[in-house]
């Protein structure tokens, strides 16, 4: 793990998330030199510096942007944006959920995106499924090379992060080389369900994945006896439970198991693990739609697999850091252990060998990823390979 910060945890794991988005060492440099004091501060105080030296890197880069642009460089211009935009997802997610400018810190990364993805001609297409008189929103990226229908993957977020972390991270272009399309999703409690329109996270995944799973069946480019469920950190609790749940999923994989997530609180009540967000119980307060951390503590009673592993009849792959410094291998294994009717079974341990040993490989997670894309491809009969 990439430590430029020696004793702060949280803005460690935002720099390796940063730069699993494409960040440049130069700019890391440029952002991150002046805060060696503020990260020995209070959240508040730390996270607001934190917060402008990543915001006015988006800024300067958003003028060399224009600048291409009006020179008709538009690819470079379109990857300024984009890179801009990851700056901005960065110091957003740190910010407490109320903080004065995080909604208007979070619009401005969502234009950003999409004017680099438009800039850029990238392979992504943001869509909009019907969700309880709302909508979720979504990143469909296309299979290439397929004729026909083409299997896909439903790529689900974590507790803190969003769909274009999970697209700039790159499974979804992992995947598209291997002929398998993505669906990278803001399920209810992250990305826009949660900040823009207010729905909050529940336990039951299925009540979300199934609206979903219907209007991709209505998708003439997806084969729908092929769609599949990726889940990352607390989405390897999301995903599981789906797949146990919606029998049209074909398969499933956890990035980073989430066995007994009400465990993980109960430690951390104790001091045990590393937080991933500042203010921490006032983030999943807002993401659960609890008013107190006792009415959330209840709804995390919920937050278990023991009983719902066990109706998953597909093939199931599961992929935990050795070195997890947030959740414990062992949920890793439980998971595994209660896979006993999945016809193809795998609990996948990266360690340093093949690097991708913090949580969710957020330390490098190219290896880690590339052997998802490979096991969805194998399972989903497409491709590991270039065909002549």
């Amino acid at each position: 793990m990439f430590k430029y910060f020696p004793t702060n945890y949280v803005w460690n794991l935002s720099v390796d998330l940063a730069i699993e988005m494409g960040a440049r060492i130069g700019e890391i440099e440029e952002m991150c030199a002046p805060l060696q004091e503020a990260a020995k501060k209070k959240d508040k105080e730390g996270t607001e510096a934190f917060r402008n030296t990543w915001a006015n890197m988006a800024d300067k880069l958003c003028v060399l942007a224009e600048e291409d642009e009006q020179a008709g460089r538009m690819i470079s211009a379109g990857e300024k944006y984009m890179r801009a935009s990851s700056y901005l997802i960065t110091c957003e997610r740190l910010q407490a959920h109320n903080a004065p400018g995080r909604l208007e810190l979070y619009k401005r990364e969502l234009e950003l995106f999409e004017r680099g993805m438009a800039l850029k001609g990238a392979n992504c297409k943001r869509v909009e499924i019907p969700y309880e008189g709302k909508h979720l929103s979504g990143l469909y990226v296309k299979a290439k090379n397929v004729d026909g229908p083409a299997p896909l993957l439903i790529q689900v977020n974590g507790l803190d992060s969003t769909k274009e972390m999970k697209y700039l991270v790159g499974l979804p272009q992992w995947l598209a080389d291997r002929g398998v399309s993505s669906l990278v999703l803001d399920q209810p409690g992250t990305g826009e369900a949660l900040r823009l329109q207010g729905i909050h996270a529940r336990f039951d995944s299925e009540h979300w994945a199934s609206p979903v799973v219907d209007w991709l069946e209505q998708h003439p480019e997806v084969d729908s006896s092929r769609i599949g469920m990726e889940g990352v950190s607390l989405g390897g609790y999301y995903c599981p439970r789906a797949v146990a749940n919606e029998p049209r999923l074909a398969l499933g994989v956890c990035w980073g198991a989430n066995h007994d997530w009400r465990d993980v609180q109960k430690r951390r009540l104790e001091k045990e693990g590393d937080f991933p967000v500042p203010h921490y119980w006032n983030h999943v307060c807002w993401v659960w739609g609890a008013k107190d951390i006792d009415e959330f503590m209840t709804i995390a009673e919920n937050v278990c697999l023991d009983g719902e592993v066990e109706k998953i009849n597909v093939p199931f792959l599961v992929t935990h850091g050795s070195k997890d410094s947030q959740i414990p291998l062992k949920w890793a294994e439980r998971t595994y252990e209660q896979l006993v009717n999945s016809p193809k079974r795998e609990l996948k341990v990266f360690t340093e060998r093949e690097g991708g040993v913090q949580h969710s490989s957020f330390d490098n997670s190219i290896n880690a990823g590339h052997y998802i894309a490979d096991w969805v491809a194998e399972t989903f009969n497409a491709r590991t390979s270039i065909e002549g």
